[in-house]
């Protein structure tokens, strides 16, 4: 059985959980937060000695998208990538993206203590989601007929719009709130979220 080394709510390790959760895995789940001497395991596993960090037999990947993808291309079914070199480019250019223009400002919500950083930082969030619209109407999934990594990576960060003082208008955002409508409502997803996670999005 694999281990993921995770946390209750964070980011990162949502993004793991998502990924194991659509691909039905058997894994153990240590949340650090639980079980505090697991910390030490961490930081032999691993020279960051933070999650995500996945134990699979003898190999140990850590890094968020580093741990994804070696998922993705050890368990195949179901693939969460394209096959053609022009398509998984196309949908990794998406992640870097949506990491630098999205991810991050939700991390600066989360971890940061400067008051008009997070405010700043909330803002471009906000508007750059809300200008992203039209892209979620294209394709049953965002930018893709089929589920893939790119959306494994946005729906943690969607989540926790609420926890993060982001309200999207319904009214110029009808595709976004029809794709996490039909997104949150997925078994998978579901069963990703711990109960933290279902908390801090209830308030």
């Amino acid at each position: 059985m694999m281990t993921l080394y995770s946390s209750e709510n964070c980011l990162d390790t949502h993004r793991v959980r998502v990924v194991l959760a659509e691909k039905g895995l058997n894994v153990e789940i240590i949340h650090i937060e639980q079980d505090r001497s697991v910390v030490s395991d961490l930081a032999e596993l691993s020279p960051y000695g933070e999650p995500p960090l996945l134990v699979d037999r003898d190999l140990v990947v850590y890094g968020t998208w580093v741990v994804t993808e070696y998922l993705d291309e050890r368990y195949p079914h179901p693939p969460l990538m394209p096959i053609d070199p022009v398509s998984r480019s196309r949908l990794r250019l998406a992640l870097y993206r949506i990491n630098r223009d999205w991810v991050e400002n939700g991390r600066i919500i989360e971890t940061s203590s400067g008051a008009k950083r997070v405010e700043n930082a909330r803002k471009q969030l906000r508007e750059s989601i809300i200008q992203s619209d039209q892209l979620f109407g294209l394709s049953p999934f965002l930018l893709n007929d089929e589920l893939s990594l790119v959306d494994c990576a946005l729906l943690p960060m969607l989540w926790r719009l609420p926890a993060y003082e982001i309200d999207l208008p319904s009214k110029t955002t009808q595709n976004i709130h029809r794709y996490m409508d039909r997104m949150f409502s997925r078994d998978a997803f579901q069963r990703s979220l711990t109960e933290v996670e279902r908390a801090a999005r209830e308030g």
